[in-house]
């Protein structure tokens, strides 16, 4: 269990309601098929979860094989305000890259065996989501294309973790594409990537000096920063506008302008953080759940955490509310 433990917490399974939320609203969406069946469903969950972590650790092992992660720690010590433990369980000794590799493929491995079982049921366009999704997965910081390299990382995870899985999850729980489940996995896809977009600005000197070409680093100017920011947070909700208007989704998915307050604050809070880094804030009701705060007041990051936290909140409450939405369309037709 201590080795597992340990594992998890290297593949950063905090950051899985980033795959499992946009997963599990696809299923929430596919119950009012015909042809929905729980066991894919419930596989092609599993397989996001596990394909997610496994990612991850291959996101380590490929950084650490372009640029020794230990120079990360180093900035440190230059005075960057910045949260870079990435990779620590390397720099510390506590294992070997080849051990890290390793425990990659058992990642990928289990996603993959719960990929075939749907792939018997769904046919090859299971495979060939699955080969796109794989394809993009190590191509974030893997060769030759390195997306993360190139500033573009953000944009691939919000195609992988939007469209891409909710349309692959969906077609495994039901075997069927919707226009219903594209129009709300754009925005849930922005908001996938407006998590990763977030830490990119809060760590643009470190990703700058360790050599990483992030979205933020990309666009350079802090106030091209912040168009992309408005642009992401704002255009979610536009998705859902537009799916309404035009009539695939029903008028109750506005609902989802309740959470319209944590994007605003969020965008409030990382121009704060581009104009005055060094100004501290406090979590509000309406920010959502951040449970530790006094531990992470105490480690020094809660300029971090607040901004982090609220992008993740702001992305499960969105689902939620979907889910909600089509739970209860299910119960009550």
């Amino acid at each position: 269990m201590k080795l597992i433990r340990f594992w998890l917490t290297n593949a950063r399974y905090i950051a899985l309601p980033q795959s499992v939320m946009p997963a599990v609203l696809a299923v929430c969406m596919a119950i009012h098929s015909p042809d929905f069946s729980v066991f894919p469903a419930i596989l092609a969950v599993l397989g996001v979860m596990f394909g997610h972590l496994g990612i991850n650790l291959l996101d380590d092992y490929f950084d650490y094989k372009v640029k020794d992660a230990s120079f990360r720690a180093q900035l440190t010590h230059q005075g960057f305000r910045a949260r870079i433990a990435k990779c620590q369980y390397l720099t510390s000794g506590a294992t070997t890259v080849r051990h890290l590799f390793f425990a990659c493929i058992v990642f990928c491995s289990i996603s993959l065996f719960c990929g075939f079982f749907i792939f018997l049921q769904r046919g090859m366009t299971i495979l060939y989501l699955a080969l796109v999704t794989g394809i993009l997965g190590i191509s974030y910081s893997g060769g030759p294309l390195k997306f993360s390299y190139r500033g573009l990382g953000e944009l691939q995870i919000g195609v992988m973790f939007g469209p891409l899985l909710m349309t692959g999850v969906y077609y495994a729980a039901c075997g069927a594409f919707s226009w219903p489940v594209l129009f709300v996995s754009i925005p849930v896809g922005l908001l996938v990537a407006n998590i990763v977009y977030t830490h990119a600005i809060m760590d643009y000197e470190p990703d700058k000096q360790v050599g990483k070409m992030t979205f933020a680093i990309l666009l350079g100017q802090k106030k091209y920063m912040l168009y992309a920011t408005f642009f992401i947070l704002f255009l979610s909700f536009g998705s859902i506008m537009a799916g309404v208007i035009s009539g695939y989704l029903s008028v109750y998915y506005l609902l989802v302008f309740l959470t319209l307050p944590m994007a605003v604050s969020l965008f409030y809070l990382l121009k704060e953080f581009i104009i005055d880094p060094q100004r501290s804030f406090s979590p509000r009701c309406w920010m959502g759940p951040m449970r530790d705060w006094d531990k992470y007041k105490t480690a020094g990051i809660e300029w971090f955490m607040i901004r982090w936290l609220l992008a993740q909140n702001l992305l499960s409450f969105f689902c939620l509310i979907i889910m909600g939405i089509n739970l209860a369309f299910k119960i009550f037709g």
